[in-house]
């Protein structure tokens, strides 16, 4: 019997010590933070280019500017490259814009050819 109370308390002596202390913190939480994509600078989104020059310009009628719109432009439509074969230019109608504070005049976009040949579109900007 003696043998036995020393068994038991040798294997359980370690279980008692072991449930003896502070109680267990709660678990870890780990937290990551990820900002959103930023939209990359005008000097780093890469240009529009094509081979070939544009088709010609479409004409457009240019409606009357919206009821209650403010002060707004027109920007004139032109064509997109798109590089698709069999469908390589798609035509960006023109449309009405708000005017930013301390702007007057809109100076459309263009293309232009590149000393290697090919054509860049230039964005249109305020002025």
């Amino acid at each position: 019997m003696i043998r036995s109370l020393t068994a038991a308390t040798l294997l359980l002596g370690p279980l008692a010590l072991a449930t003896c202390g502070p109680p267990p913190g709660p678990p870890s939480t780990q937290v990551v933070v990820q900002s959103p994509p930023q939209n990359p600078p005008a000097a780093e989104i890469a240009p529009m280019v094509s081979p070939a020059p544009p088709p010609p310009a479409q004409s457009e009628l240019v409606p009357p500017p919206p009821q209650g719109a403010g002060s707004v432009a027109w920007q004139p439509g032109h064509w997109r490259y798109t590089g698709i074969a069999g469908n390589a230019w798609t035509w960006q109608p023109g449309l009405y814009v708000q005017v930013p504070p301390g702007q007057t005049v809109w100076t459309p976009g263009r293309w232009a050819v590149q000393p290697n040949g090919g054509w860049m579109w230039i964005e249109g900007h305020w002025a």
